[in-house]
């Protein structure tokens, strides 16, 4: 979020919505902002390094999607992919966490002392796209509040491009997608994960076909997708622990 802020500025000065914003609006300097990235690139790296050393190896990747996504939407109206792809990498980055402790680097490449078998295939993989897809469908339409700065200020966005109609049909679209491969997960608890994916993807459906009848669309469609991540985490520990 701090290189976000950084790197879009002066975008977010020139954007209604995003002119209060600290380094918009300039209450906050760019040194201060630069000295939290900084802090916070630490905590990272020592975090990862407490883990294990493929996790420490491997922090290079999250902080490169996250340089790299402030720039594609000056580009690309794929944007919200890219950052759906940031998103996605935090399932793989705790697998990562957890199984390059017993296997290494195997929980990656594969080559564990058994034989070559990709661990992370059936499960983490699909959870993974899961979240890119949910990420990119939320974030599609977060940018519906932008269209015209973004128009006006030359920013790719996938509203902008296509315009509502396409926006919200790409949605559910989209949301069937990341229902569809936490279904073909095989996580703990199969039957309440598939439970929670079925409800929250038709939550998140119904928040988006009723936009217009909605007094705070985007505060339900960020509630909604906020519940989403609590109701996976809530299936997930109810079918461990039961």
């Amino acid at each position: 979020m701090a290189l976000n802020r950084i790197i879009d500025r002066e975008i977010d000065a020139n954007n209604p919505r995003t002119e209060q914003r600290h380094l918009a609006s300039g209450s906050m300097s760019l040194r201060t902002a630069w000295s939290l990235a900084t802090v916070f690139l630490a905590m990272l790296l020592i975090g990862a390094g407490a883990l294990n050393q493929v996790a420490l190896m491997m922090a290079w990747l999250p902080v490169l999607a996250f340089v790299v996504y402030p720039y594609t939407k000056r580009f690309t109206w794929g944007c919200h992919f890219w950052l759906g792809l940031c998103l996605g990498l935090a399932p793989a980055g705790a697998w990562v966490a957890i199984a390059a402790d017993v296997h290494g680097w195997g929980a990656i490449t594969g080559q564990l002392t058994s034989g070559t078998e990709y661990l992370w295939l059936p499960t983490i993989l699909p959870i993974s796209l899961g979240v890119a897809l949910w990420i990119a469908a939320f974030d599609i339409n977060y940018a519906r509040m932008d269209v015209k700065s973004d128009i006006e200020n030359k920013i790719h966005s996938f509203p902008a491009k296509f315009g509502e109609t396409a926006t919200t049909r790409t949605t559910i679209q989209l949301t069937l997608l990341w229902f569809a491969c936490f279904a073909f997960s095989d996580p703990v608890s199969s039957i309440w994960f598939l439970g929670a994916s079925a409800l929250m993807a038709s939550l998140n459906i119904y928040v988006v076909l009723s936009r217009e009848r909605l007094k705070n669309f985007q505060s339900t469609l960020f509630q909604a997708s906020m519940f989403t991540g609590w109701a996976l985490l809530i299936a997930l520990a109810i079918g461990l622990f039961l």
